[in-house]
């Protein structure tokens, strides 16, 4: 049976010693996140997920959602309770503000808590996560009297959220969309069409679904141009909130998948179902892309929280499994074998997942800090500051962490050997839960080409020009520190092959635009490491810091330390292989003709 255990402690470092989360305390909602509150709120939030969440996992993945004759869908044994408690908890409201039920804290401490959740059951977790985003879609662009109606029960638990944007014919390309909307002259809409892969579109968690839907009002323009965003409940509201008639949406079918097989992913009919117009006519994408951002740094995080679960499984295994001897002599003579993990392959293998867990741990916070910065300063010029890193980096938090997150999965698994093949051990839930990360909420070569064809050149290029200025400046700054040499000379060698990178599309992507499309994906993992890397530096220089300061963190700060070289040494390097691909350009890419595939 795998286990899971939250890494509290660490995401603590972060917060506390590496990104100064307290310097942040003029902002709304910081100050009531006090030392002690962030760690009460973390320990209990890892407690739940080791104790209500990561017990349901296996047993979940197992038994899976059932859909009955009625259209009616039952999530696995132990959910309903599981997601009970987590409501009752607040959870779902700890950074939603204090006037519709939620705690008002920092998102960055949600995040964190989405880690938790998503290591310990992937596809339970995604329940309350789809109705954050939900919520923060409405928050933005719903009306004061549709944010009445429907987020205080969204936050207390009792309603949950969902996205509905693909059909059949219509993925990446939401333009493509058929699902029309009719004016029912009361100021609702008459929705009718069909959407595929929707995660939790029917269930028994909660007394009502609230389906945040992409339609096209009758004569709006062809195209992205011409779609609305709908709240469409699957029970309607009465007018003193209590919950009404059933509206015109069901589930058809329910997707047999890979995995998340916890999660009811529904075919959603739309018959005629009554909904509410969100924000603007035709200007759905606009709203919608609230929700999408949010879920597109949740599914990064999602990626992150399958390699650590797996990771910790994996480091067990190696722990207690006896096979061979050490290339250096016996390592436990009174066995008939070492355990695994004394041979350096197995270590190599660890040590590459391990390192890329805490730098990508503290690049989401990091990241989720700077949406906080994004929705609580009142200050104009740091909000935009903030507001280009989230440009930039969702893209790669979603892309990289995610791309990562399934190799490490299947690395880890890797361990077990035959084991890791057998159900019962739980490794091979870990990777076909992590696949779909990689798949949803824009696939990730999408994230690769809008990276390289919006965000990069976005205002003139402002936002990469400020990320490599600033770890230009981190390295000039600690040049001469000999503890972070190990750190600021292959980062140094990193930026640089970034930059050429940036430099080469600038040259050659526009003139041939399939150059920046066959180096979209490379250019993305580029980015990640550099940021992963930027990421180490300060770690490392909190860790040595921490480390001198002799406050019984001495050893836990070295084997950060040893950690991040590891990272500098065997991972970072890999930006020259990432450049090197780039400037082939896309000539033997497209070189063939179609029909000789």
């Amino acid at each position: 049976m795998p286990s899971y255990r939250a890494p509290v402690e660490d995401v603590l470092f972060l917060l506390n010693d590496v990104l100064g989360f307290h310097r942040h305390d003029n902002l709304a909602g910081f100050a009531d996140a006090s030392p002690d509150v962030v760690e009460a709120v973390l320990s209990e939030g890892g407690k739940l997920a080791e104790e209500l969440l990561a017990p349901l996992n296996l047993s979940g993945d197992h038994e899976g959602c059932t859909r009955h004759a009625d259209g009616s869908v039952t999530t696995p044994k132990g959910f309903k309770a599981a997601y009970d408690a987590y409501s009752a908890g607040g959870w779902m409201g700890l950074s939603v503000p204090e006037e519709f039920g939620g705690q008002g804290l920092p998102q960055t401490l949600n995040t964190a808590i989405q880690e938790f959740a998503s290591s310990a059951n992937l596809a339970l977790a995604m329940y309350p996560g789809l109705t954050q985003g939900a919520v923060a879609a409405l928050l933005v662009h719903g009306s004061d009297e549709q944010k009445k109606t429907y987020l205080p029960k969204m936050v207390e638990g009792a309603w949950t959220g969902t996205m509905n944007l693909t059909e059949p014919h219509c993925g990446t390309d939401l333009g493509l969309l058929k699902t029309k909307a009719v004016p029912n002259g009361d100021g609702s809409y008459a929705l009718t069409g069909t959407k595929i892969f929707i995660s939790a579109g029917e269930h028994d968690l909660s007394e009502n679904i609230v389906h945040l839907v992409i339609a096209r009002i009758e004569g709006a323009p062809a195209g992205t141009k011409g779609i609305s965003l709908f709240v469409v409940p699957k029970f309607l509201v009465n007018a003193d909130g209590s919950v009404g008639e059933r509206n015109g949406v069901s589930c058809g079918s329910i997707e047999h998948k890979m995995g998340i097989h916890g999660n009811s992913t529904c075919v959603m009919n739309y018959d005629g179902a009554k909904g509410w117009l969100v924000g603007e006519a035709n200007r759905g994408l606009n709203a919608m892309f609230v929700m999408m951002n949010e879920a597109r740094l949740a599914v990064g995080v999602q990626g992150l929280g399958q390699s650590e679960v797996a990771y910790q499984n994996a480091v067990a295994y190696a722990k207690d499994r006896l096979q061979g001897r050490a290339l250096t002599g016996a390592k436990a003579p009174d066995k008939a074998a070492d355990p695994i993990i004394v041979h350096a392959d197995v270590r190599r293998t660890l040590m590459q997942i391990r390192a890329f867990n805490e730098a990508a741990r503290a690049l989401v916070l990091w990241t989720a800090l700077q949406a906080d910065i994004v929705h609580r300063s009142q200050d104009a010029k740091e909000r935009q500051a903030a507001d280009d890193h989230m440009g930039l980096m969702t893209p790669v938090v979603k892309g990289v962490l995610t791309d990562k997150g399934f190799d490490n999965a299947v690395a880890a698994q890797q361990m077990f050997g035959g084991h890791g093949y057998i159900e019962e051990w739980g490794m091979s839930q870990f990777v076909r839960d992590a696949r779909i990360a990689m798949i949803y909420e824009g696939a990730n070569g999408i994230q690769a080409m809008d990276l390289i064809g919006r965000k990069l050149p976005k205002d003139g290029g402002r936002a990469m020009m400020t990320f490599l200025g600033e770890v230009q400046t981190f390295i000039k700054d600690h040049d001469e520190d000999e503890t972070l040499k190990a750190f600021t000379g292959p980062l140094q060698a990193a930026l640089n092959d970034l930059q050429g990178a940036t430099m080469w599309f600038m040259q050659n992507a526009m003139a041939k635009p399939d150059n920046a499309g066959a180096g979209a994906t490379d250019y993305m993992h580029l980015l990640g490491l550099v940021a992963l890397g930027y990421m180490w530096a300060r770690i490392a220089k909190a860790a040595a810091a921490k480390k001198q300061a002799e406050n019984g963190a001495a050893e836990r700060m070295e084997a950060k330390l040893v950690t991040g070289r590891f990272f500098m040494e065997r991972m970072l390097p890999e930006t020259a292989v990432r450049l090197t691909r780039i400037k082939a350009g896309a000539e033997t890419t497209m070189a063939l003709p179609v029909e000789a595939f």
